[in-house]
């Protein structure tokens, strides 16, 4: 049997950021505080640009506490979702021209989430990165950090657990 030749790398490059967009895009809560993703294989990174309207105190200045805390679960859930959703990407099984119209997958729903504010967020870019420490077929478990100028000095982690979509939507 015949093996099918590989796919060219920029096919599978724009496969790729075309899914992330569309999964990151298709919900408005991520626009609107400006969170986009940094894709390197298939480790993500997100990006909280900074804007005055993310400021909670004035006076510090500092991050607000809710942005904090909901920059950590979109990073959350959009890194699981990513890792979820892999293997359909890579493969395409995944139609990535119906997720960018609008046919996205279900997402996860947080279960609960444990935030830990370690210190003020400054008026400046953010990053944070999740990582999957279990996932099943019904639930998952994840851990976010936060940080700013250095990845070693984070202002904020995160623990999560999601209930993960059924296969049949």
């Amino acid at each position: 049997m015949a093996r099918r030749p590989p796919e060219p790398v920029q096919v599978v490059k724009q496969r790729r950021d075309a899914a992330l967009n569309a999964l990151a895009g298709g919900v408005p809560y991520i626009q609107f505080l400006g969170i986009h993703f940094d894709r390197r294989g298939d480790e993500l990174t997100g990006v909280l640009t900074f804007d005055e309207k993310l400021i909670g105190n004035p006076f510090l200045p500092a991050i607000h506490g809710g942005v904090t805390a909901a920059f950590l679960e979109v990073t959350a859930i959009i890194t699981l979702s990513w890792s979820y959703l892999w293997e359909d990407i890579e493969s395409g099984a995944i139609d990535v021209d119906k997720m960018a119209a609008g046919n996205l997958p279900r997402l996860p729903k947080t279960i609960d989430f444990t935030v830990d504010y370690l210190r003020s967020g400054l008026p400046r870019d953010a990053y944070a990165r999740a990582h999957v420490t279990r996932s099943g077929r019904r639930y998952a478990s994840v851990q976010t950090e936060a940080w700013q100028d250095n990845r070693d000095r984070p202002f904020a982690q995160a623990t999560a657990h999601f209930l993960m979509p059924r296969p049949d939507g």
